[in-house]
């Protein structure tokens, strides 16, 4: 299986597409060092650059990336869906 995904940490709910992403592919999850970090099916297109969730994230909760919050979901995300602005709240400059 070809690798698609990279994450900067194993524990992160979110990865970055190395490439456009197409529903329904099984990506491969790399870490920065280019160790294996299993698999996610994509479930809606992602964007080059973009975040994909890498499990399923209910609404409300922290959003990991690079090891540590980057936001909050504002509503549910299925494993595999695109994670941009529609989904996700950040928390920088939240009062």
């Amino acid at each position: 299986m070809k690798h698609a995904v990279l994450v900067h940490e194993k524990k992160d709910d979110v990865g970055v597409a190395i490439r456009d992403l197409k529903t329904g592919e099984e990506i491969g999850i790399k870490t920065l060092e280019g160790n294996d970090s299993g698999a996610v099916k994509v479930i809606e297109a992602v964007p080059l650059g973009h975040k994909v969730a890498l499990r399923d994230i209910p609404e409300g909760k922290d959003v990991i990336k690079y090891g540590r919050p980057i936001g909050r979901a504002s509503r549910a995300i299925a494993s595999g869906a695109h994670v941009h602005i529609h989904n996700l709240k950040t928390k920088r400059w939240t009062l």
